[in-house]
């Protein structure tokens, strides 16, 4: 028998009863949904014996966990699946768990031998945070009389006690955390998503699909420190545009409900990679818009058609739907789920705006990215393992923590080694113009400084970097791109967690 499974509300509800008989006479299906607060993009989880529990269904259409974050929701329907098996085993369902329940399954889930699959501290409170939201919520409304979720109190903030989950882990570190340095990513890149040999070369015979639209979106984040979701939801119209002038960074702007913190932020991107996305967008992305208009497959799905835009400060688009529905979305309010139903009309029909299609010319969903970026690790497994003891590997958050990494040395470079300042002109300048890590704090959109230092780049946090980066300087106070990797390679070998390339594989 399957587990629990999580199935997410559609955009289009139509119901097809020639194609499934047993929804005859739910045609009205989608607008008795609406009427019950269940909406597309919504999660509805379905038990090993194939029921729905309504308390369930209620929280997670309509309860705060409704407003979370696309991202937050899977994974936090990906835990409850878990915990929730865990009690199937048990013979109990999900209203029935206690306290002893949560402790068994904390410690299946982080040490058993029996377990094979066995998780960190940091992975473990984040599953634990879900299900203190959950049994939180059902007891106030009535559903479980107690939560299995034990609390106790903690010194917080000055001095001022808080509650916490009795399990929460305290050995919550950065073990999860990894880096790869640029010339180990590009080797990632080229091995993993464009389908290099371990010479360095194209390989004969590679047909991987879309692998200019993978790199693109891996080089993006790479270059810009972007989150999964906030790089992976961009309209075309967002992607900053190479200008004829030329320019190392281009600045473009995130959009507020795409992003963590729920507030805008400007992202910066190589000119490079911009170069990469506009040729991705002018070839296999163009083909398969074209694939899709000739088959009709834009046809008949739900979309709003943007016709204009508005606003230079507060850019507006202004659609009307295929009911003849008209209205306006600030482009910063624009949702996930808002943004997969908006088109543009072009030469030969309506073409999404999404930015990131799929083979079939559709929306490429944000949780699918994940599978490329396994894919390519299986690859680099594949074809380097022969070669090296440890193939590089990576996964999309891997990109933000690199980027921070390597922001970081850059600006420290350009601060303390080409200005030529003095100590306290330094010291001024920085109090002037902020420091490295603040400026890298502000490039990854973080609320507090310590997450910066203690989590994305802790590998460096305890070194002189300074002095790291004086070893790497030329007389005439630049540093080429050869003695930058020098000093990667450095970090890499006195710190953990970072990845470099191995050196069989750096003349090549």
């Amino acid at each position: 028998m399957p587990g629990w499974r999580t199935y997410w509300v559609p955009q289009g509800r139509r119901v097809n009863e020639l194609r499934v008989p047993v929804l005859a006479g739910w045609e009205d299906l989608a607008d008795r949904e609406d009427r019950v607060g269940i909406h597309a993009g919504d999660p509805i989880l379905l038990s090993p014996d194939y029921r729905v529990d309504e308390g369930l269904s209620w929280y997670l259409c309509r309860s705060s966990f409704a407003r979370l974050a696309q991202e937050t929701k899977r994974n936090y329907t990906d835990d409850y699946c878990l915990f929730f098996d865990f009690l199937w085993g048990r013979g109990k369902s999900w209203r029935e768990a206690v306290a002893d329940d949560l402790w068994d399954f904390e410690d299946w889930r982080t040490r058993s031998l029996r377990n094979p699959r066995r998780v960190g501290g940091a992975r473990w409170n984040r599953g634990l945070a879900a299900l203190a939201r959950l049994y939180e919520w059902a007891v106030q409304h009535g559903y479980v009389m107690t939560s299995p979720v034990l609390v106790r109190s903690v010194a917080g903030r000055g001095g001022v006690s808080v509650l916490v989950p009795a399990a929460r882990a305290r050995n919550a570190r950065t073990s999860e955390v990894r880096w790869l340095t640029p010339r180990a990513f590009r080797r990632w890149v080229e091995v993993g998503l464009l389908g290099y040999g371990a010479e360095g070369l194209p390989s004969a015979g590679w047909a991987g699909r879309l692998a200019d639209r993978n790199a693109a979106f891996a080089d993006l984040l790479f270059s810009s420190g972007m989150r999964l979701t906030e790089g992976a939801s961009l309209l075309t119209l967002e992607v900053p545009r190479l200008q004829l002038e030329g320019g190392r960074y281009y600045v473009g702007r995130l959009a507020r409900v795409v992003t963590k913190s729920r507030r805008a932020r400007t992202f910066y991107a190589s000119g490079v990679v911009v170069g990469e996305v506009e040729g991705y967008v002018e070839s296999s992305r163009a083909r398969v818009v074209r694939r899709a208009q000739a088959v009709g497959r834009y046809d008949g799905l739900p979309m709003r058609l943007v016709t204009r835009e508005t606003g230079r400060h507060r850019r507006v688009l202004h659609w009307r739907d295929r009911d003849g529905l008209a209205g306006q979305t600030p482009l910063t309010e624009a949702t996930v789920a808002e943004r997969m139903l908006m088109f543009t009309e072009g030469p030969a029909g309506p073409e999404p705006l999404w930015l990131w299609l799929n083979e079939s010319g559709l929306p490429f969903r944000p949780a699918s990215w994940e599978g490329v970026f396994r894919t390519a690790n299986e690859r680099c497994t594949l074809v380097l393992a022969p070669v090296v003891s440890e193939p590089p590997f990576c996964a999309p958050h891997m990109c933000r923590h690199s980027f921070a990494l390597v922001m970081l040395v850059v600006l420290n470079h350009v601060m303390d080694r080409r200005m030529g300042l003095t100590p306290e002109e330094r010291r001024d300048f920085r109090l002037l113009y902020s420091d490295p890590w603040r400026m890298v704090q502000d490039l990854l959109g973080h609320a507090q400084l310590e997450t910066t230092k203690s989590v994305y780049l802790a590998p460096v946090a305890d070194l002189q970097l300074r002095s790291l980066l004086a070893d790497f300087t030329l007389p005439d106070g630049t540093t080429s791109e050869e003695e930058l990797s020098g000093l990667f390679a450095r970090l890499a070998r006195e710190s953990e967690g970072i990845q470099d390339l191995d050196e069989r594989l750096a003349g090549r």
